[in-house]
């Protein structure tokens, strides 16, 4: 599967789960930010807006917005007030004998006074006020990332700090964006923004063109959200969780249909990772990112004095034997431990729970999905609960009944064996575009 493919896959899986709402946006959120980023932008929105501001259309609306600024448009307005006894600005003569001779005949200290005022809350004003806003706001939660040194900011805000500082001083001292009042929540309209649209002023042609895009993003436009991904402002550049984020998709729609029913979502915690949960009879959790800390699912690598060997040995030595199997070759063992998702089946009947342990390799290197094979292997003899192993307590099968593990790999180009041709061995090892048929074929097994 290459990049094109991926993204238009998760380009229809966020607009079939995120967007509808079906799928927790912090889960994707936190899929796809960068690591250095805290806890706050695993908020949707506001990284949504991090990937707004830099792009590199907006850091050049910041340049030359000082230059802009002096030529800014307002409207003259006018107000007529009643005076008696003094005059405040220019005398309405029209104006003071009609008041004098409806309201007040005879009294000649009657005066009705015009008096002109520039007004700055016109519609073009309001869409350049919301924008700024929104850059402003954005500069000030992800300021420490935008002045340090890290990948993902790419060359937009970096080495203008002069940027961020003269933002600062246009918000704080620049009389004309203090007089335009802050929008309100429903402004600014659409009538608004083809208004600034049609302005002869660049600023507010560019104004409302930014803030369209950044509605069609949050609308969860196609074209906006593969933009999103693919431009890897937001989305890391080796694509592996991309990948990852592709393989749990698959889970949540093949499950929706061996179920027939849509399942809870859950908002991602801090050390919880639970995506989706299926209710009936036998109850389905799914799991996303290393282990469920929360349900006492570990991978504790360390197991007890008596076992120890026995596991490690039969680690090492299955591994070897799928890998050889696998590409026909003989290797040397290796060791590694990424990320995971875990499927949990709970029968309430006879309180019984099976597992699913999946790990994904988003590669064709035989070396990374030797190792990756090894992983799983891991995880499967290592997993416990409540400090307790789950496989092989009793009968020694340490790895399951060979339908408890899967490993997902990128396509490869030569021919590898069938889900059937595995049906003997301790894991599964599927590519990518295998995936579709036959995680159905493994779910129905252990569900």
């Amino acid at each position: 599967m290459n990049k094109n493919e991926l993204l238009e896959r998760l380009t229809e899986d966020i607009l079939a789960y995120v967007m509808h709402g079906t799928f927790p946006e912090r889960e994707l959120a936190r899929s796809i930010k960068p690591e250095q980023l805290d806890e706050r932008f695993e908020e949707y929105e506001l990284l949504l807006d991090l990937h707004f501001i830099l792009q590199d259309d907006v850091v050049e609306f910041v340049r030359v917005l000082p230059e802009h600024l002096r030529s800014i448009r307002t409207e003259t307005r006018t107000t007529s007030r009643t005076r008696r006894g003094t005059v405040d600005g220019r005398i309405n003569w029209g104006a003071t004998l009609k008041k004098r001779y409806a309201e007040h005949p005879r009294d000649s200290s009657i005066f009705v006074c015009d008096n002109r005022s520039e007004n700055y809350d016109i519609p073009e004003n309001l869409v350049l006020k919301q924008l700024i806003s929104v850059i402003h706001r954005t500069i000030r939660e992800s300021e420490e990332y935008l002045r340090g040194d890290y990948d993902w900011v790419s060359e937009t805000w970096r080495g203008n700090e002069d940027l961020i500082d003269e933002l600062q001083r246009i918000i704080e001292r620049n009389v004309h964006v203090r007089r335009i009042r802050e929008p309100d929540a429903y402004e600014p309209t659409e009538r608004m923004l083809t208004t600034a649209a049609d302005s002869r002023h660049e600023v507010y042609r560019n104004a409302a063109s930014l803030l369209r895009a950044r509605r069609r993003l949050f609308r969860g436009e196609a074209d906006e959200i593969r933009r999103l991904l693919e431009e890897t402002a937001i989305a890391p550049d080796d694509e592996d969780t991309l990948f990852e984020l592709f393989v749990l998709f698959r889970f949540v729609a093949t499950l929706e249909v061996l179920r027939e029913s849509q399942p809870q979502f859950q908002t991602i915690a801090t050390d919880r990772q639970e995506v989706a949960r299926f209710e009936g009879e036998k109850e389905i959790v799914l799991y996303h990112d290393n282990s469920a800390r929360d349900r006492n699912l570990s991978f504790v690598a360390v197991p007890d004095e008596e076992e120890e060997h026995s596991r490690s040995d039969k680690v090492q030595l299955v591994a070897q034997e799928i890998a050889s199997d696998y590409f026909g070759k003989d290797y040397q063992n290796q060791t590694g431990r990424p990320d995971v998702i875990v499927l949990e089946i709970i029968s309430e009947a006879d309180d019984e729970h099976e597992y699913l342990i999946t790990e994904v390799k988003n590669s064709t290197n035989e070396d990374t999905i030797r190792r990756g094979i090894k992983e799983t292997l891991e995880y499967l003899a290592f997993l416990r609960v409540n400090e307790e192993f789950v496989f092989g307590r009793d009968d020694g099968d340490v790895f399951g009944s060979g339908w408890n593990g899967i490993l997902v790999t990128q396509d490869l180009d030569d021919e590898t064996p069938s889900l059937d041709e595995q049906s003997d061995r301790e894991i599964a090892v599927l590519q990518a575009s295998e995936l579709e048929e036959d995680l159905e074929t493994i779910l129905r097994e252990v569900v």
